[in-house]
């Protein structure tokens, strides 16, 4: 193993944390952002410990966007962006299969990897910043990120692999559960969607690239870099990484009508704005009570109860999330875990949290307890829940929650990967620059009273979705 692979990959695996917490402990987080002309939004904190750089980029191109029958499209279209690379007009630049690729990114001790969720896909490069080895790690990155074959004969491989493995877990109770909560509270929206057999059955490569050229585009971009590059770097590395997509998929901007055209006509650096993609319709709330109960041989039954939360630029953020840790997020010290285990001793385990996304995700209550007591289990967490929406925490424990919190703040933060995280999600949802530097001071000014308003506000206890796996039959 050459020298600089051997640097790359010792960088790469420590995480950078201590290194990293020198640079931030004391101080605010700057976080630098502009637009580039392709239109490509760029979010940069400079970190300069140690030679390495973070980058994420960000496209609504996630799950919310997949045919209804073509759930998946989105997630099985960014994994294969690995397993093959189109050759360019370069000799220099042969297609490569996926060995290949995996290859090239080993022997730089680099990597790029791309996954999609509900709401985004996402590409992540890693690279420690010697000019010589970060060049040809975004020279890859680029290729890859614009130029994926989407091979027919291994998809069809892939494929094969994950109808399998869907398979093996739908013999799984939390699987079956979680399916059904899902259902129940998303109803027909997007968030609701379950990749199953079928739909992959329904997904070839051709829809992957078609995802891809209308979705992928250098204006739909939104980049977080955090490492050892000043502004001027960080905007060519960008330009670098979305060039190849700005010169073969911005098909969108060919005629001369066009603002790029004029632009270039004119000698000008306009932005580009890219057309606006079809509105996702907003999580319907839930009008009434459901309850589902799915007969299961299983050890133990699978509780969960919940509706549509929040969306996450919500003004109720913070109260919501000092009022999740009091209710059932705070593990051990929480009022679930307080009433149902340790009280009662009918689970090992419960908890509550919120999902908020861009649209509203779910906010969950789940438990397993032997099936003979899952109904006893239940009750009592509506009970606590419905306490807790109406009269909100005690001074005790709202004091404790935000101690604990704001204690552990340095933790959200202490990696460049963590950090990558937290400033791509203030890109996504539109959050203040100034987000992380007032994080406790938000926290810390949240009151007993904000919380029992936001409760009030977003959770309705009567109309809520439940789902029992393998508790006693239904008395209907």
């Amino acid at each position: 193993m050459n020298t600089i692979k051997k640097i790359a990959i010792y960088a790469l695996s420590i995480g950078v944390s201590a290194l990293f917490l020198i640079n931030f402990s004391w101080a605010g987080i700057p976080i630098e952002h502009w637009t580039q002309p392709s239109g490509a939004q760029v979010y940069l904190v400079q970190s300069a410990a140690i030679p390495m750089v973070d980058v994420q980029l960000d496209f609504d191109a996630g799950g919310r966007r997949d045919p209804a029958d073509q759930a998946g499209l989105a997630s099985v279209a960014a994994a294969m962006t690995a397993k093959g690379v189109r050759a360019s007009t370069s000799p220099a630049e042969p297609a490569l299969d996926e060995n290949a690729v995996g290859e090239a990114w080993a022997d730089l001790g680099a990597s790029f990897v791309a996954h999609a969720t509900s709401d985004r896909m996402s590409f992540a490069l890693r690279s420690l910043t010697y000019p010589d080895l970060l060049a040809k790690a975004v020279q890859l990155a680029a290729r890859q990120l614009a130029e994926p074959s989407f091979p027919a004969d291994v998809w069809g491989r892939e494929r094969e692999g994950m109808q399998a493995s869907i398979r093996e877990a739908n013999t799984r109770p939390a699987t079956i559960a979680g399916r059904a909560f899902n259902q129940a509270v998303y109803g027909s929206h997007p968030y609701g969607y379950e990749m199953t057999q079928e739909s992959l059955a329904r997904i070839d490569v051709s829809q992957m690239a078609a995802l891809y050229r209308q979705m992928i585009l250098p204006c739909r971009a939104k980049v977080t870099v955090v490492g050892a590059l000043n502004r001027s770097q960080a905007d060519q590395l960008v330009a670098k990484l979305l060039g190849r997509l700005s010169s073969e998929a911005d098909l969108t901007h060919q005629s001369q009508g066009s603002p790029r055209a004029k632009a270039q006509l004119a000698g000008t650096a306009a932005v580009v704005s890219c057309p606006a993609l079809p509105a996702v319709a907003e999580v319907a709330p839930l009008q009434q009570p459901s309850e589902q109960r799915i007969a299961f041989e299983s050890a133990q039954a699978h509780v969960l109860l919940g509706q549509p939360g929040f969306k996450r630029d919500d003004p109720d953020f913070f109260a919501l999330t000092v009022g999740n840790y009091i209710l059932g997020g705070g593990g051990f010290v929480s009022r679930l875990t307080n009433q149902v285990r340790e009280k009662r001793g009918l689970s090992y385990s419960v908890y509550s949290y919120f999902s908020p996304a861009l649209h509203a995700g779910a906010f969950t209550i789940g438990l397993q307890t032997r099936p003979d007591q899952a109904d006893q289990a239940l009750q009592v967490s509506r009970e606590v829940l419905t306490r807790f929406v109406a009269d909100g925490p005690t001074q005790h424990e709202l004091k404790a929650a935000k101690d604990n919190l704001i204690g552990g703040f340095a933790l959200r933060i202490d990696s460049n990967r963590k950090l990558l995280d937290n400033v791509a999600n203030i890109a996504w949802n539109h959050l203040p620059l100034t987000y992380l530097d007032t994080w406790t001071q938000q926290i810390d000014k949240v009151t007993a009273a904000d919380i029992r308003a936001a409760f009030q506000r977003k959770l309705q206890p009567q109309t809520m979705a439940t789902v029992v796996l393998g508790g006693a039959p239904s008395k209907l």
